[in-house]
């Protein structure tokens, strides 16, 4: 049996990038799993000096000092919850629906105008979202929706970032599909629904992350737009928590809250990552 030293250097060096790799994915997730043991931690050992990394003794105490240390609020914990899932999930909702029909109409039917359309969704990109803060409260307040959770979901529909993904994917499906679709008798309806929104189960599942992601974790909004407590969302709710007196005591409840805030992205992450990559390997190839 003679040595193959070609073989023999390549696979060494296909070795080492893998070790690599599996460095740098653990080093990124280091964050991740200090906030995961944080959480779990008893109170002495949250301040330990030096703190130490890994969890010793795991515990739910400090689950249980969240829900306490808002039991002084007008409105339970559990509120909270529900107005952040009921606002990110409205939003992923018709955020889908409506970008994916104007990125398909921009993309198959090409209306009078669309190209300008598209430039000035494009333009849109270039602005941060705070920039626009102050004309939609203005037009949210004249429509007297403050307050209420039609002024945390109607701002979000619309997002150019979302009409731009779905119509670079619209732009890669034949135009021989949907000519088949025709022959066959389906209707306009039938063939967005069964046929394209079916081969781009990959871009709407990256549009359901980000724009979930992206809500979730927006504690700005709610800042703006709400001014009770019940309106409140999970983000407003524990930075809020952060920021008031006593915040060295609730240390454990902060590290709980924390936690909470991050489970459901990951979560979501996690279920749909392979239709994301599948995303981003045919985002580059044209039809």
């Amino acid at each position: 049996m003679t040595f193959n030293y070609t073989k023999f250097v390549a696979r060494f060096n296909r070795g080492l990038l893998y070790a690599f790799m599996i460095a740098l994915v653990g080093f990124t997730a280091l964050p991740i799993v200090y906030m995961v043991s944080t959480a779990f931690k008893p109170l002495d050992e949250l301040f330990l000096y030096p703190p130490t990394f890994f969890v010793q003794k795991p515990t739910l105490r400090s689950f249980f000092d969240l829900l306490t240390a808002t039991d002084s609020s007008v409105v339970p914990f559990t509120r909270y919850i529900f107005n952040s899932l009921f606002v990110s999930g409205s939003i992923v909702a018709a955020s889908l629906f409506v970008c994916s029909l104007g990125a398909y109409v921009l993309s198959k039917f090409k209306p009078p105008g669309a190209g300008l359309i598209f430039t000035f969704i494009l333009s849109a990109l270039m602005f941060a979202p705070q920039v626009t803060q102050i004309p939609t409260y203005m037009i949210v307040s004249s429509l007297g929706l403050v307050n209420t959770y039609w002024a945390l979901i109607l701002p979000k529909i619309a997002v150019a970032f979302n009409i731009f993904l779905m119509k670079q994917f619209f732009d890669q499906i034949p135009d021989a599909l949907i000519e088949a679709a025709y022959i066959d008798g389906a209707s306009e309806w039938k063939i967005f629904w069964r046929v394209i929104m079916a081969v781009s189960k990959p871009a709407w599942a990256t549009l359901i992350i980000f724009s979930f992601i992206g809500n979730w974790n927006d504690y700005f909004s709610a800042l703006v737009f709400t001014t009770s407590e019940t309106m409140k969302t999970l983000p407003l709710a524990i930075q809020t928590l952060a920021g008031g007196p006593g915040v060295v005591a609730r240390s454990g409840a902060l590290a709980a809250g924390t936690f909470l805030v991050t489970l459901p992205p990951i979560l979501i992450f996690m279920l749909f990552q392979r239709l994301i990559m599948n995303t981003m390997v045919h985002s580059g190839i044209k039809s």
